[in-house]
């Protein structure tokens, strides 16, 4: 997406902001202000941990947690690889399985990531605005090229976002050779591309709280369980053709100052009373499938029958991916 100069200034001015603040809290972690108890936690956007939660932690491991959120996981992995000298946190949570490669490559993490949850990416639409204006939804994310769904269509940048550029492995894989005419077809059929997910799909996606323009966006499977009203009914449904199985991780920063309490964080996030709060507050599933899942989740929620990109080599060919969609979106 190509915004004006104006709207450049201010955005580059907000990241310069955003960069001076995060070294200065890695200055002051850096240099020991921070209490021998203390752990530090760094996360994308949309991670929930309620203050009970986080007074639960601090009561049952003797540590105080602090959270840091840090945008979207493609921001996150950035920003971690800005102060991976001067670490800002002891763990991450929010890493997935399209920037773990990237994270790994650039020695983030001491050891391995470890998984704690799961949720496919698919386009949602609003089934109130299809029906309103006499428009069959789409099926398939083939259709989106199609005149019927012209500026329709909301997207997160993949430059950016997780979710984004889970969009652009399943294109990868579902088109092959011709993934960059497809991109160049939704570029033609006006595409909107959104720096990150919630503003995608919470200002802009006009089936969710934001009634936006936009009735199609690229969300979660699951997601349509979120918008269910008080008839039961969810007013949103997932396109299931053209799917991600998205992979989050939690781990320990290299060069985290208590490596031991970080350990405590991820033992706390993988423990069964956290695992059973993902489908509530983040509408992802828990990677412990023993856990219970919503009884509206098997509706509304459903999984697909087929993903496509979540198995790529991303880490290898993610810059050439990068750069195709970066010189038709710009």
């Amino acid at each position: 997406m190509k915004y004006g100069s104006k709207k450049v200034s201010y955005k580059a001015l907000a990241a310069v902001f955003i960069v001076i603040a995060l070294i200065g809290f890695a200055a002051i972690y850096t240099t020991g202000k921070t209490k021998p108890k203390d752990v530090t936690l760094i996360t994308h956007d949309s991670f929930v941990m309620s203050k009970t939660q986080v007074q639960d932690f601090d009561k049952k491991t003797g540590y105080t947690l602090h959270l840091i959120k840090a945008g979207d996981a493609g921001a996150l992995v950035n920003r971690l690889i800005l102060t991976k000298t001067m670490p800002i946190a002891d763990a991450v949570f929010g890493i997935d399985n399209t920037f773990a490669g990237k994270a790994e490559a650039n020695g983030l993490i001491a050891g391995k990531l470890t998984p704690t949850d799961f949720g496919d990416v698919c386009m949602n639409y609003d089934k109130t605005w299809f029906a309103a204006h006499h428009v069959a939804p789409p099926t398939s994310i083939d259709q989106l090229t199609a005149p019927a769904y012209k500026g329709l269509t909301v997207v997160e940048d993949p430059n950016l976002s997780s979710t984004g550029l889970s969009f652009l492995a399943t294109t990868v894989e579902k088109y092959g050779a011709n993934y960059v005419q497809y991109w160049k077809a939704l570029n033609a059929n006006r595409l909107k591309v959104d720096n990150g997910w919630e503003n995608a799909y919470y200002t802009d996606f006009s089936g969710s709280s934001g009634h936006g323009k936009y009735p199609i966006v690229l969300s979660y499977a699951s997601s349509p369980a979120d918008e269910i009203r008080s008839n039961g009914v969810s007013e949103t449904a997932s396109i299931m053709d053209g799917c991600f199985k998205q992979t989050e991780y939690v781990g320990v920063l290299k060069g985290a100052r208590n490596p031991t309490a970080a350990q405590a964080v991820i033992d706390y996030l993988l423990a069964p009373a956290f695992q059973q709060t993902f489908p509530s507050t983040m509408y992802m599933y828990p990677i412990d499938m023993t856990q219970p899942i919503p009884s509206s989740w098997k509706t509304a929620a459903p999984l697909p029958g087929k993903t496509y990109g979540d198995n790529l080599d991303f880490n290898h060919d993610e810059k050439t991916w990068l750069a195709a969609w970066s010189a038709i979106f710009g």
